[in-house]
């Protein structure tokens, strides 16, 4: 296992004492708090497509962000040489968002370790030789083709991640992490006489090459076909105000997007969500239990200790219909007094920390889901979803089903193609009717943005029916 704190001053020409000095400086003009972000990363990739290899690529990042809070006020500058001379000019940049020059006593860091390890990986997907990643993509390739005769092109893409991050901050901390990433991709495109439809599966994680075993890798090439086939055969979805249940698992990202970034809170403490201000209060169905959780083994959006050095935790953000909390990061919390949550994540040295999500799903009911559907009589059964669009300021959104059915008379019948579901948040979660036994967390494909920043995230949920909601379509 790689220590953050030796791999820096190792391989950069940097002490544990530069380091200390170096947050004295971003100090110097009054800052009340000062954090150093170190990062060195390699990102691999490879791409498939027509039957042939048609991209690799390898990429190394290294750089550092500095960070001062003064009030409301933040000062930021970064560079990409991790030498003591680059951070000082960085430092002292950032310093000016304060203008109380002083003399600042010896900052003293303490190194310390992550309490746990997530994510123990013995061989990340990048040291495994090119020819066998490459035969990985062909297994897709070939099965995906297999699955039927109208599979007309598949594009299959592997990406993984080695991310080596070290925080330090004037509180007196200094903590690193070592963050491995991969995922595969699949889309399939089926032909049926000048019908072309589309499918898309993939999985990963934050997890090694020993992940993707040949089972896992043919069943997301299947999985990718099989949408594709099924939309070949889906009628126009229909128009109006009817019942909607959504499957377990991805859907979760309706969730994510539509309740989740109105619960973090740098949204609530400006009072632009649509939840500020009703901690305590009711804001969904009793039913509903959200949590947001970056401390599960191997998910994506996990996290051994955030962006700020925090602990990522479990954090209740509504209880049984009630809100409970918000997403807090350093700045928010200290703003506002609340307790960090071990949500403050940045995409690169070159971005300031916000609260983000990190694993954020709903909890299991107690109905079997095919009771759900019996209960029926006539709506939308959605399983898998595309983009949005979501306005956090009053939390409604559009969303296109990728694949989705009618239910009729309690039952699963025709797919239907061009179904949008339309409606916001807040609202949404006073509707839950029931909800499944069958919680499913996503395979390992979640990426969110906000504010231009992209960080990996997973979502979750059982099937859940909602009693109404804006169903868009073409007939």
């Amino acid at each position: 296992m790689i220590d953050p704190v030796q791999f820096f001053t190792e391989r950069f020409p940097l002490t544990v004492r530069d380091i200390e000095t170096l947050l004295g400086a971003a100090l110097s003009r009054g800052g009340e708090y000062a954090d150093l972000y170190f990062e060195y990363s390699v990102t691999n990739s490879l791409g498939l497509e027509e039957q042939i290899i048609k991209q690799a690529g390898r990429a190394v990042e290294q750089g550092v962000g500095v960070r001062v809070l003064m009030g409301e006020r933040t000062g930021f500058a970064y560079c990409e040489a991790i030498t003591r001379e680059a951070i000082l000019q960085a430092a002292l940049t950032a310093a000016r968002i304060a203008d109380s020059p002083r003399e600042v006593g010896p900052i003293r860091i303490d190194p310390t370790q992550p309490s746990r390890d997530l994510y123990p990986v013995e061989w990340v997907v990048g040291q495994q030789p090119m020819a066998n990643r490459i035969q990985m993509l062909q297994l897709v390739d070939q099965t995906a083709r297999q699955a039927d005769r109208r599979i007309r092109e598949v594009q299959a893409g592997l990406t993984d991640e080695y991310k080596v991050v070290l925080i330090a901050t004037s509180e007196g901390r200094l903590i690193g992490d070592v963050r491995p990433l991969a995922r595969i991709r699949v889309s399939c495109i089926a032909d049926e006489d000048g019908n072309l439809q589309s499918g898309v599966s993939g999985g990963g994680g934050r997890v090694g090459i020993d992940h993707f075993n040949d089972e896992l890798l043919t069943r997301y090439a299947r999985e990718a076909a099989r949408q594709a086939l099924v939309q070949l055969e889906a009628e126009e979805a229909p128009a109006g105000t009817m019942e909607v249940v959504l499957g377990p698992g991805w859907p979760g990202i309706l969730l994510h997007e539509a309740v989740g970034h109105g619960l973090e809170a740098d949204f609530n403490r400006k009072g632009t969500s649509a939840f500020s201000g009703l901690i305590g209060q009711r804001v969904a169905s009793e039913l509903c239990t959200v949590i947001d959780e970056g401390c599960l083994p191997h998910r994506r959006g996990s996290l051994n200790i955030d962006d700020e050095g925090n602990p990522a935790s479990q954090t209740v953000l509504i209880d049984r219909g009630i809100l409970r909390g918000y997403l807090q990061d350093h700045l928010s919390a200290r703003l506002t007094g609340a307790s960090l949550t071990g949500n403050g994540r940045r995409e690169s040295y070159r971005h300031l920390p916000m609260p983000r999500m990190t694993n954020t799903y709903l909890l299991a009911g107690e109905t079997p889901p095919e009771e759900i559907i019996r209960s029926v009589r006539r709506g939308i059964y959605a399983v898998q979803f595309g983009g949005g669009q979501v306005d956090i300021t009053n939390g409604k959104f559009v969303f296109s089903a990728s694949e989705a059915y009618l239910i009729e008379d309690g039952r699963i019948t025709a797919p239907v193609k061009g179904a949008t579901l339309i409606g916001d948040g807040p609202t949404a979660l006073t509707r839950v009717k029931a909800l499944g036994h069958d919680l499913a967390l996503d395979e390992g494909v979640g990426i969110c943005g906000k504010d231009g920043q992209s960080v990996p995230v997973g979502v979750g949920m059982p099937t859940l029916h909602l009693s109404e909601m804006t169903v868009g379509g073409t007939r």
